[in-house]
């Protein structure tokens, strides 16, 4: 990476700085965001993305990677149905502790009981089976690493399989963390290569979003992307596109901490 780029994403590393997992799971995963009551909300679309994704091709495996988890459990609740290992990671330190605290001590900043619930019901079992998902989360999480996308080997050498995983989630991590389009799909191309080939990729990112708030006070930039940039994107990084679904938020999910217009769900499959 030229010295420019790397002084640019230096600076977008010092945007984190200060950044509250609470705050933001408040801003983002709590209603109106977060209502599994109403059809049009945010969270339940994705979640139902997520499980779709899985069980339409039946994708399972050994190694299962969340790219940049944040302080978030949400996406990795279908999958660790299906994997045997699932690795978490992020760049902050604050987000791991976040994840370690839920996953060692069952404590953390947003009761997830009602995802679990919700996602017991979209694989057609009671929501009083919570507790056994959240049992087999908690069992097949093997580790939860320090990520840099930046790098050319975000992870620790000897973290994977020589071959690499077998399926990859990333949400709203790799625009949020690069100062332009160019860092974005050098992101995108280096953690590709945690994936084996053939393997799945299941994307979820803004779109049209420029900044987000990582806590009070706290603004971080953000790539604006198009539903055809994340075509191109994800083509010049050596994957086939099997699937773009597009969410519009409605006003009343525009709560002001953010100016996304729109997100996208996006499965492929590395060549």
């Amino acid at each position: 990476m030229a010295k420019e780029s790397l002084k640019t994403v230096a600076a977008m590393e010092g945007c984190y700085q200060g950044f509250n997992p609470a705050a933001y799971l408040q801003y983002n995963y709590t209603a109106p965001r977060a209502d599994f009551d109403r059809s049009d909300s945010i969270v339940p679309w994705k979640l139902s993305c997520l499980h779709r994704a899985l069980t339409e091709d039946d994708i399972r495996g050994d190694v299962l990677v969340d790219v940049g988890s944040g302080p978030t459990l949400y996406q990795v609740m279908s999958g660790c149905e299906r994997f045997n290992r699932v690795i978490l990671s992020d760049f902050l330190e604050v987000n791991r502790r976040e994840l370690q605290s839920w996953l060692q001590k069952g404590k953390s900043s947003l009761d997830w009981t009602t995802y679990f619930k919700y996602v017991c019901e979209l694989e057609g079992r009671s929501s009083s089976a919570w507790t056994k998902k959240a049992e087999r989360l908690r069992a097949v999480v093997s580790d939860v690493l320090p990520i840099d996308v930046h790098q050319s080997c975000p992870l620790s050498q000897g973290t994977l399989p020589p071959c690499g995983a077998d399926c990859l989630v990333s949400s709203f991590c790799l625009e949020s963390v690069s100062p332009d389009l160019t860092s974005f799909n050098i992101a995108l191309s280096n953690i590709s290569s945690l994936l084996r080939k053939g393997g799945y990729l299941l994307l979820i990112g803004a779109l049209g979003e420029s900044f987000y708030m990582g806590g009070p006070g706290l603004c971080i930039p953000v790539v604006p992307l198009d539903e055809a940039q994340v075509c191109v994107s994800l083509r010049a990084s050596g994957y086939e596109l099997l699937q773009l679904s597009i969410y519009h938020l409605p006003t009343d999910m525009k709560v002001g901490v953010d100016d996304v217009t729109g997100v996208f769900f996006a499965k492929a499959k590395k060549y």
